[in-house]
């Protein structure tokens, strides 16, 4: 008869304790949201998603350490957790910002609204807890033996991320220059999720040429990519044309706006992740 140890530590530890209180705080924000019915349309659904995901799979992690069951699976569980911890904290910091901005008004007075400031407030605290596991669980420098870990696994994740709230913001674009830039956005979030992917699959080691070279050259080629969309999205998303008035959310002139943003966050991580990945590769630290 098999017998399921119990590893107390995955509760008790400083990084359990934080994937604790983000369960709990997680569950707060979407049950205080629910119980106001006033959820619907994109930016409600994107917050709820948010954090019902954040709450099960963290859940779910806890109990897979609780129970020791988490060497059993064919991934890199320090890999796995590491981006996850990274995931959520984008995702709710996210809905910490977009869940007030679409519904909570001024003023703000009566139960449903108290309801609402109260779920943003736990989601705030939410987004801490997360941020605190991904800084007690992030790699030593020279510690590189969970990458996504490290800063530039992390840098990965958040390219990614913000990769995905630009293809949120696209539309159809039939000029060339903009295509370009809708490309570049593509291309790079592909290779970038297959890293992540081969990471926690534990297949980046069978490539045949070195492991860490090849990171750096992807980098500097991504770099220079998103160079020419920060330039070229702006130039040709805004020549000769005025903002519209009225202009709400789904207004075309504040959709390139956030793209142009999210387009320069993302340069400047691959910057930083350039800088860090030649740092690791070239200059080793005296042993």
């Amino acid at each position: 008869m098999a017998v399921v140890s119990v590893n107390w530590r995955a509760v008790t530890s400083w990084v359990g304790i934080a994937r604790l209180f983000a369960v709990l705080l997680s569950c707060i924000s979407f049950s205080l949201v629910a119980s106001t019915g006033d959820f619907a349309g994109p930016y409600g659904t994107w917050c709820m998603f948010s954090w019902c995901f954040c709450f099960a799979v963290t859940l779910l992690v806890l109990l897979l350490e609780l129970l020791e069951l988490h060497p059993k699976l064919p991934v890199s569980w320090d890999d796995l957790t590491a981006a996850f911890a990274m995931l959520a904290a984008l995702l709710v910091f996210t809905s910490s910002v977009v869940f007030p901005s679409a519904f909570i008004s001024s003023p703000c007075s009566g139960a449903r609204c108290a309801r609402q400031a109260a779920a943003t407030a736990m989601s705030c605290l939410c987004f801490l807890a997360y941020a605190l596991e991904v800084g007690l669980t992030r790699a030593r420098p020279g510690d590189i033996s969970s990458f996504l870990s490290t800063v530039p696994g992390l840098l990965k994740v958040f390219e990614a991320y913000v990769a995905c709230l630009i293809f949120s913001l696209l539309d159809y674009y039939a000029h060339a220059g903009l295509q370009w830039c809708v490309a570049v956005y593509s291309i790079c979030f592909i290779v970038t999720v297959l890293i992540i992917l081969l990471t926690i699959g534990r297949c980046l080691s069978y490539m045949p040429c070195p492991l860490e070279k090849v990171l750096v050259a992807y980098n500097a080629l991504a770099l220079l990519m998103y160079l020419t969309a920060v330039i070229v999205w702006p130039l040709y998303s805004f020549n000769g044309r005025s903002r519209p008035n009225p202009c709400n959310s789904n207004c075309w002139w504040n959709k390139s706006l956030g793209v142009t943003f999210l387009t320069i966050f993302n340069f400047l991580a691959y910057l930083v992740d350039l800088v860090y990945s030649t740092r690791m590769v070239f200059i080793r630290a005296p042993s």
